[in-house]
């Protein structure tokens, strides 16, 4: 092998950033277009691509990487489960999955319910679908603008015509109401609905937030036709907004609001693959053996790790942080020129930009080292590692000004790669406190 090539079993990289984007194009399926960048390594809310430059993660993987990347205490528990016991069929439990469901089921507020591991939201949100099966009902009621996945049975809860109609016929009876109205949504419901299907905040739609009250709603109007409530967190819970789950800032009408299905995955791994389709009360005993099944959901490495990401947002009181570094980043973006709007919760955000424009700004704060993503034509959506400090990102923000306007104005041109100037030794980042533990 060349000296300039080093061998991808010693940690390095083999070819170039042009070479290896060639090689990913004549391997790799084509459902994402070509990679924005080959990335090598990740420290903190810092990555590298492979020419070593330097990138901060305002995205997190998609609000994945919850503790950022290469997390001490992650690496730690991934290393020792590893080496303790990884995998095991699901004729056998072990003491990591049996306590992550316990622990789910408590951080949800429910007095009792049980698990189902997945390795995906998608797959959690096929667990769900196939359990409001079990009621002897067909119909769902869905919103307008939701994502819940892209294999089949999720995506025929999912709205978006472009993704759906390639595919159709797709299975279910689904109901489409817009999201945010309680009428609307309470109309949609009758005697043959199975469930109520719901964001408590829609991401991919454009960071919508709904009413105050509509959550609490679709409780009552689930309850009025004996319909269950699914809420799906799988953008939203394990600390994203700043509560273990976005419905936990409703409260019901005699006490803590409580869905019966609750979905999550993303950053419940902090970046390794882990989902759960939590059932909250009998509808925890709807599946019954046999009727579904998983091959990897569960396994003690996946429940070992997001143990370990439930016990740093606890124990470095992210949740906290998440709700005071929000509203400090929102007030940032409402500064920027450019900036139409902001909204969001805790630390998933959007920030509305001139129709059209989005995303040609990501692209140009990327070019400058920010990363970013457009999830409509006219929104872009920040949702950063939780441990992310604000000393980082106020270098970041005049790349996101210098993008947007560049963005609205057509230009061609991008900001300078000042952050990333050589800084490619994940040892000189300097540290945020929360990045200790």
């Amino acid at each position: 092998m060349s000296s300039q090539r080093r061998s991808a079993h010693d940690g390095g990289v083999v070819g170039t950033a042009e070479g290896l984007t060639a090689r990913y194009s004549g391997a790799v399926m084509n459902t994402f277009g070509p990679p924005k960048r080959v990335l090598s390594h990740g420290k903190g809310c810092y990555v590298w691509d492979t020419d070593g430059n330097r990138y901060l993660d305002l995205l997190a993987g998609i609000a994945v990487n919850a503790l950022g990347h290469a997390h001490p205490a992650v690496v730690a528990a991934t290393t020792r489960q590893a080496g303790r016991l990884g995998h095991v069929s699901n004729f056998f439990a072990t003491e990591p999955q049996i306590h992550l469901a316990e622990r789910l089921v408590a951080l949800t507020g429910a007095v009792d319910g049980r698990v189902f591991f997945t390795s995906s939201g998608a797959e959690a949100n096929e667990a769900a679908f196939k359990l409001t099966r079990r009621t002897g009902r067909r119909g769902i009621v869905a919103a307008v603008g939701g994502f819940h996945g892209r294999t089949m049975g999720a995506l025929a809860l999912t709205s978006n015509p472009a993704y759906r109609e390639p595919f159709e016929p797709l299975p279910g009876d689904v109901t489409w109401v817009p999201y945010g109205d309680a009428d609307a949504l309470r109309r949609g419901v009758d005697a043959d609905t199975a469930a109520i299907v719901l964001e408590p905040i829609q991401g991919e739609a454009g960071v919508v937030v709904p009413p105050a009250g509509y959550l609490g709603a679709a409780r009552r109007a689930a309850d009025e036709v004996g319909a269950l409530l699914w809420f799906d967190e799988v953008q939203t819970g394990i600390g994203r907004t700043g509560k273990w789950f976005g419905y936990q800032h409703e409260q019901g009408a005699e006490g803590p609001l409580l869905p019966d299905i609750v979905t999550v995955a993303k950053g419940l791994g902090a970046g390794f693959p882990v989902g759960a389709c939590i059932g909250l009360g009998a509808a925890g005993s709807l599946l019954l053996p046999g009727q579904h099944g998983t091959t990897f959901g569960g396994n003690p490495l996946a429940a070992a790790v997001a143990l370990t990401v439930l016990d740093v947002i606890e124990s470095t009181r992210l949740l906290e942080h998440v709700i005071s570094l929000g509203e400090r980043l929102s007030e940032d973006l409402r500064a920027v020129a450019g900036v139409a709007g902001v909204r969001g919760r805790g630390l998933l955000i959007a920030a509305d930009v001139a129709p059209g424009t989005a995303k040609a700004a990501a692209a140009v704060a990327l070019d400058g080292g920010v990363i970013v993503n457009e999830c409509t034509p006219d929104t872009l959506r920040l949702a950063p590692p939780l441990i992310l400090h604000h000393h980082e990102v106020e270098p970041a923000l005049p790349v996101l000004a210098t993008a947007i306007s560049m963005a609205s104005a057509g230009g061609a041109t991008h900001p300078s790669r000042g952050a990333s100037n050589g800084e490619h030794d994940p040892g000189t980042i300097r540290r945020s406190p929360l990045e200790a533990t």
